[in-house]
C-alpha cells in the first residue's frame, strides 16, 4: 500500500512540477501574465513548486525501504522520471498544440521502460 500511496504522491508532484517548469510557457497567453516580468515569472514557477516539494518528499520517504516502503533509492528515481517525462507528454500535448509526438519519442520511451525492467530486476 506504501508503494502505491508513493507512486500516487510522486503524479501529483509531478503534475505541480511540470507546471512549474512550462506552465509559464503557455500563461504568456493570458492578458495578465503578458506583463509579468522575468523575476515575477520565477516567483510564481516557486510558489507552484512549493506543492511539489510538498508532495514529492512524502512520496520519496514513504516509498524508501530504509522507512518501511517497497522501493531502493534507484527504484524510486527511475519510477519519479518515467512519470515525470508521461506528465510532461500528456501536458504538452494537451496544451502545447503545436508540439507533436514523433516516433523517436516513442523509442525514447521504450527505452526508459527498459530501464525500469532493468533497475527493478533483481
Amino acid at each position: 500500500m506504501k508503494g502505491l500511496f508513493s507512486v500516487l504522491l510522486l503524479i501529483a508532484s509531478n503534475m505541480f512540477m511540470t507546471l512549474a517548469w512550462y506552465g509559464h510557457l503557455k500563461f504568456k497567453d493570458l492578458k495578465w501574465f503578458q506583463h509579468v516580468g522575468f523575476v515575477g515569472v520565477v516567483m510564481i514557477s516557486w510558489g507552484i513548486a512549493l506543492f511539489e516539494y510538498f508532495l514529492q518528499v512524502p512520496a520519496n520517504r514513504l516509498g524508501y525501504k530504509g522507512y518501511g516502503g517497497p522501493f531502493s533509492m534507484f527504484e524510486l528515481k527511475v519510477i519519479a522520471e518515467v512519470i515525470s517525462l508521461t506528465v510532461f507528454t500528456i501536458f504538452t500535448l494537451v496544451f502545447f498544440k503545436n508540439e507533436t509526438f514523433r516516433f523517436n519519442h516513442v523509442i525514447g520511451f521504450a527505452f526508459l521502460i527498459l530501464a525500469v525492467f532493468f533497475i527493478f530486476k533483481k
